[in-house]
């Protein structure tokens, strides 16, 4: 009976990860401290309702017009921090989380609020070359059709080259780890092509690939295998020889030792190894669509400068940057969910 008791209380215990361990050990706030948090969680709010007010009672330079989409755009972004103030009184959870991003928001908003002023308001950064937010916001619903067509097709380019260049580099990497004989065959030629940037290859592979999509696909398969391989290969030689020992030990034999051993306690470096190679992939990507491929956000961008259509072209970037970090985000999300043992959970 007392065992049961003992093992339903085990059962019940809260599991706690590092950070929060670390959280109850750190020395306690005082009162000065918690309303310095709550005056910095609050400086979005303050930076946003002042670039609303520039941007309807500022008056702008020589009869430059401007519409409400950007001022919907502040709105939205001063009444998500906004939301999450009110929130955090009751949430210790959205409370650090809004404490965390403030000043990185407020910056932002500061930044955007100072640009307004420099274009619309002021004329500073003349046009064409700086368009005011409202007017790159404007030009990206004018021609939302075809962003969105490029869109598609830059995620399909980078999707494609992306988890072809992932598959072959964990295979690489665990072959070249697991295996001194394939080592010796494939390393070398890691050694010789890794140094070289990815981007160089761009114009020789124009000209032998049968099309400018399978260069441009062939170019992001190349950066991406030799980041996961490296990673993977450097994963796989750094597990404790005791690790396959004891697996053995229980019966594990060949390919048990690769995919219950070896795999898994090299998932760190792997994903490491996949988000260097998605940044090398977005690069490529890029290159390839201004330089040779006829459709994309980097065609997209190539074909609006080219028409002095910067209002566009920027719209494009910002669409770009959005993709990278969002790509990135995933990737950060999936390692931390499928990693959740590296916290230290107790």
């Amino acid at each position: 009976m007392t065992e049961n008791n003992n093992l339903q209380a085990d059962s019940n215990m809260q599991v706690l990860t590092a950070q929060e361990i670390f959280e109850m050990e750190a020395k306690p706030k005082t009162k000065k401290d918690i309303v310095i948090d709550y005056i910095i969680s609050f400086l979005p709010i303050v930076a946003g309702i002042i670039s609303l007010l520039e941007y309807y009672f500022v008056p702008n330079f020589d009869g430059k017009k401007n519409t409400h989409v950007y001022g919907i755009f502040m709105l939205i972004l001063t009444a998500i921090p906004l939301v999450m103030f009110v929130i955090s009184f009751f949430n210790k959870n959205v409370h650090r989380k809004l404490r965390k991003i403030a000043p990185f928001y407020a910056f932002v908003l500061i930044l955007l609020t100072l640009y307004d002023l420099a274009t619309l308001k002021t004329n500073k950064l003349i046009m064409p070359y700086f368009p005011w937010v409202d007017h790159v916001f404007n030009s990206a619903l004018s021609d939302a059709a075809l962003l969105i067509e490029s869109l598609v097709s830059s995620i399909k380019l980078l999707a494609e080259g992306y988890i072809i260049g992932v598959v072959l580099g964990v295979i690489t990497g665990i072959l070249c780890g697991y295996s001194d004989k394939v080592a010796y065959w494939i390393q070398p030629f890691l050694k010789l092509i890794g140094p070289i940037p990815t981007t160089t290859w761009l114009p020789v592979v124009m000209v032998i690939a049968a099309s400018l999509h399978g260069a441009a696909i062939f170019v992001i398969v190349i950066g991406v295998w030799f980041s996961v391989s490296l990673a993977t290969i450097t994963g796989i030689r750094s597990i404790d020889e005791a690790y396959y020992e004891a697996a053995q030990t229980l019966g594990a034999k060949g390919g048990e030792l690769v995919y219950r051993i070896a795999i898994p306690c090299a998932l760190p470096n792997i994903f490491q190894g996949m988000i260097q190679g998605m940044s090398l992939a977005c690069n490529s990507l890029l290159v390839a669509e201004m330089l040779g491929v006829d459709s994309g956000l980097g065609w997209y961008i190539n074909w609006q400068r080219g028409w002095a259509e910067f209002s566009k072209m920027y719209a494009a970037i910002v669409i770009i940057c959005l993709l990278f970090f969002t790509v990135n985000k995933i990737l950060k999300v999936a390692s931390d969910k499928l990693l959740v043992w590296k916290e230290g959970r107790i």
